[in-house]
C-alpha cells in the first residue's frame, strides 16, 4: 500500500458522459477530513444510528459518531485469529442480522528480499461485535503469475489489491480489484464473485471473470481486465487506472465508480481521478470510458478517491445527487451526479 502523502490543491474539472448521459461535476467545498490517517479505502456503516469508518494503513481502526462530519471515537481494531499483518480492509458489507463481512488488503513480505517489492493477496474477515474486532477467513484472491521482482514501480511486482466489494441484487458478491502483474494485457482493472451463501467460508469460492465467463478459480486463476493497463506496472512510466472505489447512486439509478489513474513518470506518479457509469454491476462489460474529474498537476500524489454520501443512510456505497468527495482521507470537495 502505498505510503501516506499529503494531499496538496488539485486542478478542478467537471466532465459530461454522454455514452451513458449522465455527468459527474465536483466543485470546491470548505475542507473536511476523515477522522484518521488514510491509506486505502475507507469503508463504512451504519448502526445504532451511529455512522462508523473504517480507515487503514497497515493497521486498522474504527471510528464512529453522529454523522459523517461528527466523528468523535476511534479505536484500534482487534485483528483475532490475524495472520495476515500489515492490513488494510478496504470493504465491509452489513448484513440484517449485525454481521459484518469485511475483505482486506494485504502485503506479504519476504517476495522480494532484494528490494522490498511485494505481491498483495485479498482476504476475507467477519466481525459480530460491529467492526470492534475481526476475525481472519483468509485469503480469497491470489495472482496467476509470479512476480517480477525487476519492477520498477516501486511497491508491487504483481499480485489483486486495492479494491472494491459490493453485493448485488443477484444476490453475489463482486470484487473489482486491481491486477498489478503479469503480462501488460492481463494487467487493469479485473473481477471476481463469490455466492452470498459462500460468506463464512470464503476461501475456494470466489470465482474470476476471464474471456466472458465466471470461471476461474480466486486463487491463482487468470482474469481478463475489463479496464486495462496501456504500460505495464513493471516500468517506471506504467499507465494503468487502478483502486476502483464502487457505490450505487440513488439519484441516478445506476453504478458509479471512481478511479486512480497513474501515468507516465517514476514513484506512481498520480495523474487524476476518474469516473465510470454501469446500470448493471454483474456486467462487467457495461462500464463507460473513464473520464476525469479531477486533476493533478504534479504537486503531490493523490490517491484512493471515494465519496461519502450525505443523506441520512449515506455511506461510502451509497449516495444521491451530491455526495462528499475525499481524496486519501480529505475532501475539499462536493461531487455532483445528474443526468446530461
Amino acid at each position: 500500500m502505498l505510503f501516506l502523502l499529503r494531499i496538496v490543491p488539485i486542478l478542478l474539472c467537471a466532465l459530461a458522459l454522454p455514452l451513458l448521459a449522465q455527468r459527474a461535476s465536483v466543485r470546491q467545498a470548505s475542507p473536511e477530513y476523515l477522522p484518521a490517517p488514510v491509506d486505502s479505502n475507507s469503508p463504512a456503516f451504519w448502526v445504532d444510528g451511529q455512522l462508523n469508518i473504517l480507515t487503514s494503513t497497515g493497521m486498522v481502526l474504527l471510528s464512529r459518531g453522529s454523522s459523517l462530519f461528527f466523528q468523535n471515537e476511534t479505536d484500534a481494531v482487534d485483528l483475532e485469529g490475524q495472520q495476515h499483518i500489515p492490513v488494510w480492509v478496504e470493504a465491509a458489507w452489513l448484513d440484517d442480522d449485525g454481521t459484518l463481512l469485511l475483505w482486506y488488503h494485504h502485503e506479504p513480505g519476504g517476495i522480494c528480499p532484494s528490494n522490498g517489492l511485494t505481491q498483495p493477496v485479498i482476504g476475507a474477515a467477519v466481525s459480530y461485535d460491529g467492526g470492534r474486532s475481526m476475525i481472519d477467513l483468509g485469503v480469497v484472491l491470489t495472482a496467476a503469475d509470479l512476480p517480477s521482482c525487476d519492477a520498477k514501480n516501486g511497491y508491487f511486482a504483481g499480485g489483486h489489491g486495492d479494491f472494491s466489494v459490493f453485493r448485488h441484487s443477484d444476490g453475489s458478491f463482486y470484487f473489482y480489484f486491481s491486477n498489478y502483474g503479469g503480462d501488460v494485457s492481463v494487467q487493469g482493472i479485473a473481477v471476481a464473485r463469490m455466492a452470498y451463501e459462500d460468506r463464512f467460508q470464503p476461501q475456494g469460492a470466489v470465482w474470476k471473470y476471464f474471456q466472458g465467463e465466471w470461471n476461474e478459480p480466486g486463487l491463482g486463476g487468470q482474469v481478463t481486465p475489463i479496464i486495462r493497463t496501456k504500460v505495464a506496472w513493471q516500468l517506471e512510466n506504467t499507465d494503468s487506472f487502478w483502486g476502483p472505489s464502487i457505490h450505487w447512486n440513488t439519484h441516478l439509478g445506476t453504478y458509479v465508480m471512481l478511479l486512480n489513474h497513474s501515468c507516465c513518470e517514476p514513484g506512481w506518479k498520480q495523474e487524476g481521478i476518474y469516473v465510470s457509469f454501469n446500470g448493471d454491476l454483474s456486467n462487467p462489460e457495461g462500464w463507460s470510458a473513464p473520464q476525469l474529474v479531477l486533476k493533478d498537476f504534479g504537486f503531490g500524489p493523490a490517491f484512493y478517491p471515494q465519496i461519502q454520501g450525505l443523506e441520512q443512510d449515506g455511506t461510502d456505497k451509497q449516495a444521491g445527487r451530491v455526495a462528499r468527495l475525499y481524496v486519501h482521507g480529505v475532501s475539499h470537495w462536493e461531487i455532483e451526479f445528474t443526468p446530461r
